[in-house]
């Protein structure tokens, strides 16, 4: 009789780790805002190949990063050999 629970248990355990690594699989949609202070429509239609926008940030200022629109944290920006990356510093 008490070999059931235990059985039940395991088997609770298996469908838990099964259904977590199809999770695992699913995509999601990662966005870092940077915010821009004034930063008008007429910016927006002089933008053309090449431009550079200056955010106002200092370096190593935080920026939210939110995963499906939602907040997940905050990161920074950071140089990583010849690509930008973000680094987590705060998570939600």
């Amino acid at each position: 009789m008490s070999a059931l629970p235990l059985a039940t248990n395991r088997m609770a355990t298996i469908i838990s780790e099964e259904v977590w690594e199809d999770a695992g699989r699913l995509p999601c949609v990662l966005t870092i805002e940077v915010p821009l202070q004034r930063f008008t429509v007429r910016d927006l239609l002089r933008l053309e190949p090449g431009s550079i926008v200056s955010s106002g940030n200092v370096n190593g200022a935080h920026v939210p990063v939110k995963v499906n629109k939602r907040v997940l944290g905050w990161g920074e920006f950071e140089v990583v050999g010849d690509r930008l990356a973000i680094r987590m510093t705060e998570l939600e």
